[in-house]
């Protein structure tokens, strides 16, 4: 055998061998691209060589486009703008639908404001209407009180009290003492006194009677109460101490009869001397408080729109951890009548009516707590423009990124379709939707939870998951 011969024969079963490894690598589809190929016996080692090279290259070029052709079958098979959640997600994201339906639209301007209490009706002082010294503190600071509940006892010291009190109890005394002899006089025998004894008496008891009126009035001004001058005529003693009660409340109020005081602030303690004007407490009434909005010049012509047609002005409480629930049905009362030379501020005044949201009692006195009080800090929605039949939706519903806007539409129970709309207006609160085909009435939206929904498609669109979603560092 010869040498050529021995080379020839180990350089095919060389090539056997590597039809074989590419058997096992490519599969049998590869294989039966590899036998036609080699049917027709080579005479030497290049003409092997030869045919394998071809028969790889048919089969690289077979299988890319086999592979092209089943990535082009997936893609089809797969949206990239709808996405199936689990009931179990729609809870995770605090899902809630919202129906779309036309509506009208106020357009508002948002305006800063602050709770403030109403000057000379919110804070009542009450002070001592006469000399003397503290014998009795009835309250404590932040118990609510009822109208003519005791606040404080007196014993007056006022030199010009007890003279008048004296006064009027020696007035007293006179007309009891004239009263009993014209009925004497009126009793004996006609004609044995003379008539004139009886008029002259009786003259006598109507200048009492004057006296008496002037000086009640007197004792009424000092500071005395109806039912003290009365104990003064019943008892016919002299008036040692003074009970102060909370006032009632004024006439124009429009809250419940029957609310409640507070005691804001407490001057005085047992045993304290007190001159006459001197403030004992203060009383606060927070039924009603203000709004003191902020705008600028430029505004006033808005402002004084909406007062004019009695726009519904709405509020949000600002919190640390967002916007508290919505104070609707709020009406302007006045727009100042200056602006503010430094800070070029406009201030008007919206009536706030308050409500009491805690309302309790402890050792036998009552503790109240109102909702809204001086110094919170809320936003005004002053509206300036009406739109009528509109798509108006929460603003959450709709996800912006680039130049792209989308809502996204519950075709069934956890299944949404990302939908492209056109933005006409938004603020904080709502988004105001062109009514175009890409949105019919009557379908329902994800109006809480979009954001989560679009985080979770794009995720899967993409692939990767941020390990850093949902979490703020």
């Amino acid at each position: 055998m010869s040498a050529s011969y021995r080379h020839l024969r180990r350089a095919v079963i060389a090539l056997f061998a590597l039809v074989a490894v590419c058997a096992i690598a490519l599969g049998r589809p590869a294989v039966q691209r590899f036998i036609p190929a080699l049917r027709h016996r080579p005479q030497t080692a290049e003409e092997h060589a030869l045919a394998l090279s071809n028969a790889l290259s048919a089969s690289a070029h077979s299988d890319h486009a086999g592979g092209e052709a089943h990535a082009e079958h997936d893609h089809d098979h797969e949206t990239t703008d709808f996405i199936e959640l689990s009931p179990q997600a729609l809870k995770n994201i605090e899902f809630e639908p919202f129906r779309l339906a036309l509506s009208d639209y106020q357009r508002t301007v948002s305006l800063p404001g602050m709770v403030v209490e109403r000057p000379g009706r919110t804070q009542l002082n009450v002070g001592a209407p006469l000399g003397g010294v503290v014998t009795r503190v009835y309250v404590i600071p932040g118990e609510a009180v009822a109208p003519e509940a005791p606040l404080f006892d007196i014993r007056l010291t006022h030199e010009e009290l007890v003279s008048a009190q004296g006064e009027y109890l020696k007035s007293l005394e006179e007309l009891d003492v004239v009263n009993s002899e014209i009925s004497r006089l009126e009793g004996i025998t006609e004609g044995v006194v003379a008539g004139g004894r009886i008029r002259d008496e009786k003259y006598r008891r109507q200048q009492l009677e004057a006296r008496l009126r002037a000086q009640r009035q007197a004792l009424l001004l000092h500071g005395l109460a109806e039912t003290d001058v009365e104990n003064i005529i019943r008892h016919r003693v002299l008036l040692q101490s003074l009970t102060l009660r909370a006032p009632q409340h004024e006439d124009d109020s429009t809250c419940a009869d029957d609310h409640l005081y507070h005691v804001q602030s407490l001057a005085v303690q047992r045993g304290q001397q007190v001159d006459a004007g001197a403030e004992l407490c203060v009383l606060a009434d927070h039924c009603e408080l203000f709004i003191q909005g902020t705008a600028f010049e430029q505004d006033a012509q808005r402002l004084r729109d909406a007062a004019a047609n009695q726009a519904s002005i709405t509020a949000h409480q600002r919190l640390p951890d967002g916007e508290g629930p919505a104070i609707s049905d709020l009406k302007i009362l006045y727009i100042a009548d200056q602006i503010d030379p430094e800070s070029r501020a406009l201030h008007f005044y919206v009536m706030l009516p308050n409500s009491i949201v805690l309302d309790r009692s402890e050792n036998g006195r009552r503790f109240q707590q109102w909702i809204y009080k001086p110094g919170q800090r809320v936003e005004l929605q002053v509206p300036v423009e009406s739109w009528r039949d509109r798509l108006v939706v929460p603003a959450a519903a709709v996800i912006s990124e680039g130049a792209e806007s989308y809502v996204y539409v519950q075709e069934e129970p956890g299944h949404f379709h990302q939908t492209p709309v056109h933005v006409e207006y938004r603020d904080r609160q709502s988004a105001v939707l062109a009514a175009d085909d890409s949105l019919r009435i009557g379908q329902t939206i994800a109006g809480r939870g979009a954001f989560q929904i679009h985080l979770a498609l794009k995720n899967r669109s993409g692939g990767g998951i941020d390990p850093h979603a949902g979490h703020n560092h």
